[in-house]
């Protein structure tokens, strides 16, 4: 393998630092009252947009290696794009690609797991993400998963399911439950089926904590899945419905845990000796820490009490190197020749920073879901930590605090090229709140104008993109009729999910002469990669999407 870049035939790059901020969930949308990007006070975005080169890349879909147009990107996706330069079939694909094959039926992991609990009696048990948002998981995996089952003649299965509400309508968690519900009854008509839901709560609860941010999250979500320690209620729906009622106005994500069982007795699905547990997000980040707690033999997080002896296996493997977990259905795309590893290999010195919420998207999904360094000597590292109360409480995240960090690097001379993520329009849009949301993307837009200031002094250049769009549509929009859609009691319903909005790409190369490359038809963020590598002075190498500049 030859690592060696080849020098840009026109184009020596620029003299200093060349610099990509990632505005998480920052997109362009409808520019209305929908739209928190464009209700923003962002003066420095505006003056970008009007004096460099400047374009909108596609941030979903085919453009990140999903199935088809109409799935959203997400930060793991996108930080793929952006980190290897090129488009590979991502989480989604490859899990739909295997179902419809028969593939994953024909695996280690899927045959140890019914041979378990064919041994030892003990239903077999799916944890995960109920919704068709595809960033995480499909409810439709599932039911393959659950149709399977039943083919195969396991006789017991138990579901533990974390409500959405992010990733779709805050309040769509019935539509899944009621569907999943249906399945399962007709699961168990037949003769010696026992299939139900054991147990559930919001995913931003229980379960579903990622980068170690909130271990309580995950402890929540152990004693609820595990030890079934939660409020008991007859059904799912009779769940959801009271736990509505007794918190007016929550969203699917925030409720929270339950299990499920018979008034008066023992709920029906505690996770014991001798079970196999399928965790069917695929998504890896969300995944990681519930695996852990699940396969860890040393594990300090939290007591777990007794640590049933079960098999457990992921969708997916959510890290390859730290081989989390040990068994998994479905192989995970093999991401190589990144742009961190060229730059390593090249000698050429790096940084990554950003908060908890976005570290290992600039780290672990920026090297094609690598974890660790490909060179000590060469690349850095920082994460700050990201606050623990709500984020509609706090927009401005810890945003200022890594543009401090940033700009002492910048100024230190140490890094070539450095790279950081800004997480408040994707975690505060995320919540719903439309002013909070404005206020999140006005602190980002105030720490660009200060790297701006830092890219001027050293000479380097700036990328402003994103990774997908969240902030700029905060309302669901009716299909029919293109305009706001209303809840039951009149009010426009908000949006806590991402768009399939395109993203901002501008280009800050203070003294340069360098125009947008506008050839290229339908360019995504898998064109930012090669650009980087232009504004350094390379030539991007064989296979990678071209560059978006050319030189004026």
């Amino acid at each position: 393998m030859n690592w060696a870049l080849k020098r840009h035939p026109a184009f020596k790059g620029v003299d200093g630092p060349v610099v990509v901020c990632v505005m998480d969930g920052v997109g362009i949308g409808r520019q209305d009252a929908s739209d928190a990007v464009w209700l923003a006070r962002t003066p420095t975005l505006d003056a970008l947009a009007a004096q460099v080169p400047t374009t909108a890349l596609q941030a979903h879909g085919l453009a990140v290696g999903m199935p088809s147009e109409g799935d959203m990107g997400n930060s793991e996706v996108g930080h793929n794009a952006l980190g290897a330069g090129r488009i590979f079939d991502q989480g989604a694909s490859l899990v739909a690609e295997a179902l419809a094959s028969g593939r994953i039926f024909d695996g280690a992991a899927w045959k140890s797991a019914l041979a378990r609990v064919r041994t030892s009696g003990q239903p077999l048990h799916f944890l995960g993400l109920l919704s068709d948002g595809n960033v995480h998981s499909h409810i439709e995996h599932l039911f393959a998963l659950l149709r399977r089952c039943d083919h195969e003649e396991i006789t017991r299965v138990r579901v533990h399911v974390l409500l959405d509400g992010r990733d779709v309508a805050e309040n769509s968690a019935l539509d899944y439950v009621d569907a999943l519900e249906e399945l399962l009854e007709t699961i168990s008509r037949s003769s010696n089926r026992d299939y139900q839901i054991a147990s559930g709560g919001g995913r931003m609860v229980i379960t579903m904590d990622r980068y170690e941010a909130e271990w309580g999250m995950v402890e929540r979500g152990w004693q609820t899945h595990v030890a079934a320690q939660a409020q008991i209620f007859p059904c799912a729906r009779v769940a959801i419905q009271t736990l509505r009622d007794e918190h007016p106005g929550i969203s699917d994500q925030n409720l929270p845990p339950f299990a499920i069982g018979p008034e008066g007795g023992q709920p029906i699905g505690p996770i014991q000796d001798g079970s196999s547990v399928i965790l069917f997000n695929f998504r890896g980040d969300r995944a990681m820490e519930i695996s852990r707690a699940f396969e860890d033999e040393t594990f300090p997080f939290f007591d777990r009490g007794h640590r049933p002896d079960v098999f457990f296996a992921g969708m997916m493997q959510y890290d390859g190197d730290l081989q989390i977990p040990k068994h998994y259905l479905v192989e995970p795309p093999d991401i190589d020749r990144t742009l961190g590893e060229y730059l390593a290999r090249n000698g050429v010195p790096q940084f990554a920073i950003s908060e908890t919420q976005k570290y290992g998207h600039v780290t672990y999904f920026w090297n094609g879901n690598r974890s660790g360094l490909f060179d000590e000597s060469l690349e850095t590292y920082v994460e700050i930590p990201s606050d623990t109360l709500p984020f509609e409480e706090r927009p401005w995240m810890k945003a200022a605090e890594i543009t401090d960090r940033l700009i002492q690097e910048l100024e230190s001379g140490r890094s070539r090229h450095a790279r950081f993520n800004l997480a408040n329009g994707d975690m505060v849009g995320h919540t719903g709140h439309l002013d909070a949301s404005v206020q999140a993307v006005e602190a980002v837009d105030l720490q660009i104008a200060r790297i701006l200031r830092t890219i001027e002094r050293t000479r380097g250049a700036l990328i402003v993109t994103a990774d997908h769009g969240n902030a700029d549509g905060m309302f669901d929009i009716n299909p029919q009729t293109g305009e706001p859609a209303e809840g039951a009691d009149g009010r426009i319903r908000p949006k806590t999910s991402h768009t399939l909005n395109p993203v901002p790409f501008h280009v800050f190369a203070p003294g340069q002469a360098l125009d947008i490359e506008k050839s290229i038809r339908k360019p995504g963020l898998a064109n930012v990669a090669a650009t980087v590598l232009h504004l350094l002075g390379y030539e991007a190498p064989e296979g990678y999407a071209p560059t978006l500049l050319k030189n004026a």
